[in-house]
């Protein structure tokens, strides 16, 4: 497909105007090309790994661990792919001198004019907004969790509100101040703190799994039957979610041309990472598994922290998150101009979502399977054939037209197998 030569040409356009600052602008480095392999190789491990990693254990019990591990590898083969079509595609139209390409949303404009950006655009709302979601579903059932099951329990009768919809609703006027800031800039190092949090989180919880392993075997099940497929999918699809970040990672790269190879390495360790955590947490709880692998730990101090630092750090994480749904929201509706009541409006939106969440889990799935398949699958096989038609032979074609109609079905038929978990299994 010359790759190679597109990418020469790609280094030589792309270094004449530096990168503006967008929505998809990574929080470590900007502007100039100048990160080096690691700190790259860094820069894909914190766009991509987050709290979702917590429900991977429950996500095992569902699917049984052979399966998931199966699910994990294949969806981190096929998602580094895709990363590599788009960075592919975006080389191709620098290359032929058609436009300046600096974020996801400027690839799908570019391809598909406007209706391409606006698909992009709404896609990369929802999923910010349902990873927002996800925060608070988190929250809500981690104070619940911590409070309500001790003898300090929290009982209120309050419009006969459940404990987790109290904490819910309670951060809302905090987070409607938070995401008023105009600026993020002095928000952007939480980021790097809630990576921090997220993996001395998964490490304490790793050490209680092994704690456990060591004392008892729970009997576990290799495969959780088909019925489950797709839900393991969209947890999966939703734990490697993280494609909107990777052209402004390679633009920002020294090297660009060892750019898949360090991407490849990461998919490969975090993948790596992802099932050492959720066979740990499966084989230790079983068939005891909580939607949230936190919730198992048994009662004291350093479990009390642990519950407690993750709900700050997914507290205050959640502006940076909101963050690209605001910029593309104000670019549409406010000529770019910050707009409070269009913000504060998708705050209340993903509260009263989030009350309406039963499980941390199955909303992941949920979400991995309406959203993270078509941003990660669909959009960016879809662009690249488009670009690369008349390029590409007949294997080309099928390997793209393949993960188009395989990604569809996986996001309708995990879509509705998430609901199904959600709202109508026993």
């Amino acid at each position: 497909m010359g790759n190679e030569r597109n990418a020469a040409v790609y280094d030589s356009a792309h270094s004449r105007k530096p990168s503006p600052p967008g929505e998809n602008t990574p929080l470590l480095g900007g502007g100039l090309p100048r990160s080096s392999q690691a700190k790259t190789f860094a820069n894909v491990f914190i766009s991509i790994v987050g709290a979702g990693v917590l429900g991977l254990p429950y996500a095992f019990k569902r699917t049984g661990w052979a399966t998931s591990l199966i699910m994990l590898f294949s969806v981190a083969a096929v998602t580094y792919y895709c990363m590599m079509l788009l960075v592919y595609t975006r080389r191709k139209i620098v290359a032929d001198g058609s436009s300046e390409v600096n974020s996801f949303g400027d690839l799908g404009f570019s391809v598909c004019g406007s209706f391409g950006r606006a698909i992009v655009d709404i896609l990369i709302i929802l999923a910010q907004t349902g990873f927002c979601v996800g925060y608070l579903v988190f929250i809500g059932n981690t104070l619940s969790n911590l409070f309500n099951s001790s003898t300090m329990a929290l009982r209120s009768d309050f419009l006969e509100a459940s404990p987790k919809i109290l904490y819910i609703l309670g951060c809302l006027p905090f987070q409607l101040g938070l995401n008023s800031i105009k600026t993020l800039t002095h928000l952007a190092p939480l980021s790097i703190f809630a990576d921090v949090v997220d993996l001395g989180a998964m490490g304490v919880v790793m050490v209680e799994d092994i704690s456990v392993i060591s004392k008892r075997r729970p009997p576990v099940e290799a495969f959780g039957g088909l019925s489950v497929f797709f839900y393991g999918m969209g947890v999966a699809a939703y734990s490697f979610e993280g494609i909107a970040m990777i052209l402004p990672l390679e633009s920002e790269m020294k090297n660009r041309d060892k750019f898949g190879k360090i991407l490849g390495l990461s998919m490969a360790f975090i993948a790596a990472l992802y099932g050492g955590f959720g066979v740990l947490g499966y084989f230790a709880f079983g068939q005891e598994t909580n939607d949230v692998i936190t919730s198992n730990m048994g009662p004291g101090l350093l479990s009390a922290i642990v519950k407690l630092g993750l709900c700050i750090n997914l507290f205050f994480t959640m502006p940076l998150m909101m963050n690209p749904a605001y910029e593309i929201i104000e670019r549409r509706f406010s000529r770019g101009r910050y707009c409070f009541w269009l913000r504060w409006l998708l705050v209340v939106m993903a509260t009263l979502m989030a009350i309406w969440v039963p499980n941390f889990t199955d909303f992941l799935s949920l979400v991995g399977s309406g959203l993270c398949c078509s941003l990660g699958f669909v959009v960016p096989a879809f662009f690249h054939l488009l670009v690369f038609k008349d390029e590409m032979g007949w294997k080309g074609w099928c390997l793209d037209l393949v993960i188009v109609v395989s990604g569809t079905v996986l996001g309708v038929a995990g879509t509705v197998s998430a609901v199904e978990q959600m709202y109508f299994a026993n």
